[in-house]
């Protein structure tokens, strides 16, 4: 029997989209799309790790370009000039935990949080290390910047809409202010990859741009459940004349985003939850009136809706300050030369009003406990501040950093007000046993009840763990 856990309230609507998924996976098995299958029941346990199963959601607020561990949450104010850079430090409501002075608002609710300061990997360029931490997985060549393509590893939302379903809204992963650039191109990692783009997440880009975040979800006086559902069955016959040989991957992968659109349009809750003026102005405000702050709103409301996976990337591109550098919006973590500029004036007071918003209103409602909430990024930045020559800005900045960086949760049983693990006195390497990405994908679906040592096969029938990592359990003690 799998140990896969159950979403309650099943839905028609999805259950029907199941079953045509099923039909349409044997019509795309010959074009390296079709559904594959869980291979058999994860290995017996003698014992339930904690917090399995305690997430009715996972909520990620992806900071895209790599977040300074040494100005955000790591600060080392003991330190040299050259390594602690210009920003002091401020107590928090955590005894002995101390985070950049600009961060105040995060420093209110760090009781909430569980901050791990020892993630590691050996990944040192945006691309390949987006890849690592939307997969959990190593990209195929280390330190690179490649475009998206079939190869890659699938997204952990992808993966979860393959072995697990959601029952309660009509999509199972949906990645919010994307899709997200590294710069130049799209990230790899954040679609279906070997799964094919039937599994790619639903991505919404600028929540800001209407009333509602899917502008073609606004419901239509002309356009009855009835007559939708009889122009859908008409677009089914049109399709199903398409002769058999001239069924290529392209024409299958278009069946599974008509269905899926209509899926979408057939539930008028889809449209409420994705309605970002249901909320009141001053809640709003307080999220912050840009496309960072109103993309974690409409987060919350889409965990209130049932969405098992929600991917905010609080900035869709890594470095865009190079493009449109008036434009805050714009400005993503990659800070090489003028650190502290950017951090100051464009990217710290969102990210400190968004993310605590985020926090405070999920905790009032009821949700953090059946939330798990991450913070994190790719990797972070190097100790030492320095100038270099081959970026924009005449100010010392800081390079890329994966020996050590951190992130944060919330919620879902983890231990609130906790701190995990200690980077050395220069912020440089971890003092002990270091966490990577593959872990925090491990403990994401152990937080939703899914056994990460489950198997699925590829269209070749080749198995793959949903997860090569384990589960971070000293996030739900508070020690390690």
């Amino acid at each position: 029997m799998s140990r896969f856990a159950r979403w309650p309230d099943f839905d028609p609507v999805i259950l029907r989209r199941r079953e045509w998924l099923r039909s349409w996976g044997l019509a795309m098995s010959g074009f390296g799309l079709a559904a594959t299958t869980v291979s058999g029941s994860p290995p017996p346990t003698t014992t339930v790790l904690p917090g399995f199963g305690r997430a009715k959601s996972v909520l990620i607020v992806f900071t895209s370009g790599g977040q300074s561990q040494l100005d955000t949450w790591d600060p080392k104010p003991l330190a040299p000039a050259e390594i602690r850079g210009e920003f002091s430090a401020i107590a928090t409501r955590v005894p002995g935990v101390h985070f950049c002075e600009h961060l105040p608002l995060m420093a209110r609710v760090a009781h909430r949080l569980c901050l791990v300061r020892t993630m590691a990997h050996e990944d040192l360029d945006h691309g390949s290390a987006f890849h690592l931490a939307m997969t959990g997985r190593y990209h195929r060549q280390k330190s690179s910047n490649h475009p998206p393509a079939a190869t890659d590893a699938p997204s952990v939302g992808s993966v979860l809409t393959r072995v697990h379903p959601a029952t309660t809204f009509a999509q199972t992963a949906i990645h919010l202010n994307g899709p997200a650039e590294v710069p130049l191109v799209l990230g790899p990692g954040q679609f279906g990859g070997l799964l094919g783009k039937s599994f790619d997440p639903l991505t919404i880009g600028d929540v800001t741009t209407g009333p509602l975040a899917i502008p073609s979800l606004e419901p239509r006086d002309d356009l009855s459940t009835t007559r939708m559902r009889t122009r859908e069955a008409l677009l089914q016959a049109l399709e199903e004349t398409v002769p058999s040989d001239c069924r290529d991957s392209q024409w299958a992968e278009k069946q599974v985003r008509y269905h899926s659109a209509f899926d979408l349009l057939a539930r008028p809750a889809t449209a409420t939850a994705f309605d970002l003026n249901a909320e009141p102005a001053p809640l709003r405000d307080r999220y912050g009136r840009n496309r960072s702050g109103q993309a974690c709103l409409l987060a919350r409301r889409l965990v209130e809706a049932g969405v098992p996976l929600i991917t905010v990337f609080w900035n869709h591109n890594n470095r865009g300050q190079d493009i449109a550098p008036h434009n805050p919006d714009t400005y993503g973590w990659d800070n090489h030369n003028d650190i502290f500029d950017g951090l100051r004036t464009h990217l710290l007071p969102r990210f400190d009003q968004s993310f605590s918003a985020l926090l405070e209103d999920l905790d009032h409602r009821g949700l953090l406990d059946q939330t798990l909430v991450i913070g994190m990024g790719e990797f972070g930045r190097a100790p030492l501040v320095a100038l270099e020559r081959n970026f924009k800005g005449a100010s010392p900045g800081r390079k890329h950093w994966s020996s050590v960086y951190s992130l944060v949760m919330a919620g879902a049983g983890v231990s609130p007000g906790s701190v995990i693990g200690a980077s050395d006195a220069r912020g440089a390497y971890p003092l002990s046993t270091p966490f990577g990405p593959w872990d925090v994908t491990a403990t994401l679906f152990h937080a939703l009840g899914i056994d990460p040592a489950t198997h699925y096969e590829d269209v070749q029938g080749r198995p793959y763990r949903i997860s090569d990592g384990k589960v971070m359990e000293p996030i739900y003690s508070g020690g390690g």
